[in-house]
């Protein structure tokens, strides 16, 4: 992890999430134009905020963890620069899914 990824944690529920790389090239060795690659909705968590607080004053904890495979909604979240790397910063509650091993 680089200086600064360490040191950002993000605010209560929100997490910063590393999209995966888009497709380049297909099993069959033919480059696919920048403009026809499809938009990644699948990305990797890098952190987590402590969660939110409710009403009582209690913390409910994210329901993801850092390394966690997850599923993008096709808008929303947050562009972050952190060392000339892009993430996106989004709620907990707005991500559709988690991948399982």
């Amino acid at each position: 992890m680089s200086g600064a990824l360490k040191r950002f944690i993000p605010m209560f529920d929100r997490v910063l999430l590393q999209r995966a790389e888009a497709i380049t090239k297909t099993k069959g060795g033919i480059v696919i134009p920048e403009k026809a690659q499809q938009k990644v909705s699948e990305a990797t968590v890098v952190a987590v905020g402590p969660g939110f607080r409710t009403d009582e004053g209690k913390t409910v904890a994210p329901t993801v963890s850092v390394g966690d495979r997850v599923l993008l909604p096709e808008f929303g979240g947050t562009k972050v620069t952190l060392d000339d790397t892009d993430y996106v910063l989004m709620r907990d509650s707005d991500l559709l899914g988690k991948f399982t091993s």
